[in-house]
């Protein structure tokens, strides 16, 4: 049987008032002449009935749902990048909206049925999102809400969009192993992320590499190699245990946690420690990187703070179409020591 919803009508009854008092007690309006015990009273007989305002009159009234919408590839259904959906829902929420999301999986579909189901059901604001930071093309429908571009980075900005602050994430890694004394023998693992699917690569990983040089070559210091490779472990490991053959090296500058991972394997069988041998870095700071024995220090990607800040703009109404570099914040482990 389907239960009664409490009205402010039921409210009026049980606190004694007119549903009009109730109505500006309720939602906290002023400019009327009602005691405080009378207010409090309204609260009362709200609390124990269990009145709960109905948003969708509200919403006619407003010409607002409190909604927000996030369209994406796999943003959600992957449990690193699924952090920034955490991270817009948590601001959502302390702004009494709900983010509704909807993903494509699949990378080479612009989701323009997905912004039209969106748009039916009247978000307030769109975030076009990507698992990683990627060029995209969205669809027109998209110019037609408010609108932010969420780890990703269209031809044309028609919005603000967030993506992390790789640049200064490869100058962060780099002045790390600079600061542990290392001038030569640092070599990066993995370079660009060259691969059948990127075959120019990816933007972390042109990022990174062009912040790491920068900051070596700003102490008169340059790379010894860049070593090309998918970012995948056993991809790490095979780079590392070729370089082995070859090099000794003091430092590898990696492109990820998981070629780290692959990267401690290649050492450990070449009978090299972390870090008193070699000394790692790596970037994302994902849960594997405090599994690994030595803890490996790594460059945060900003997920959380990304989903946040994407809701953020879309509730202050902050849409110029500019680019908003979320900082990558270096978390210290033990993989390295002084040279």
């Amino acid at each position: 049987m389907k239960q009664h919803r409490v009205t402010l009508a039921d409210v009026a009854r049980e606190a004694g008032v007119s549903v009009t008092t109730v109505s500006f007690v309720l939602s906290g309006r002023e400019g009327m002449r009602i005691t405080e015990s009378t207010a409090d009273r309204v609260r009362a007989a709200s609390e124990r009935l269990g009145y709960r305002p109905d948003l969708a009159a509200r919403s006619l009234r407003a010409r607002s749902t409190m909604t927000l919408g996030l369209v994406s590839d796999t943003i959600g259904s992957e449990p690193y990048a699924g952090y920034m959906v955490r991270g817009a829902i948590e601001e959502a929420r302390a702004t009494s909206r709900m983010v509704i999301l909807a993903e494509t999986e699949d990378y080479t579909s612009d989701g323009a049925d997905l912004v039209e189901a969106m748009l039916d059901r009247r978000v307030d604001g769109l975030m076009y999102g990507a698992m990683y930071t990627r060029d995209v093309v969205p669809p027109a429908g998209l110019a037609t809400v408010p609108h932010v571009f969420l780890n990703c980075l269209p031809g044309e900005l028609t919005g603000p969009a967030v993506v992390p602050a790789e640049r200064a994430a490869g100058r962060t890694a780099a002045g790390a192993i600079l600061a542990a004394g290392h001038r030569d023998g640092i070599h990066h693992i993995g370079g660009r992320q060259l691969s059948a699917l990127h075959p120019e690569g990816i933007h972390a990983g042109h990022q990174r590499l062009h912040g790491i040089e920068e900051e070596l070559a700003a102490a008169g210091v340059g790379l010894s190699s860049v070593v090309e490779c998918e970012w995948v472990p056993e991809a790490g490991y095979r780079a590392v245990s070729e370089l082995l053959r070859s090099t000794r090296p003091s430092a590898l500058i990696c492109a990820n946690d998981r070629t780290a991972f692959g990267a401690y394997q290649a050492l450990a069988e070449a009978g090299l420690s972390v870090p008193q041998d070699v000394s790692v870095i790596a970037f994302d700071d994902s849960q594997l990187a405090g599994w690994m024995r030595p803890g490996l220090t790594s460059v945060a990607l900003p997920h959380r703070e990304m989903g946040a800040r994407a809701v953020d703009l879309l509730v202050s109404g902050d849409l110029a179409p500019v680019v908003h570099e979320v900082p990558m914040e270096l978390v210290a482990r033990g993989s390295i020591a002084s040279a």
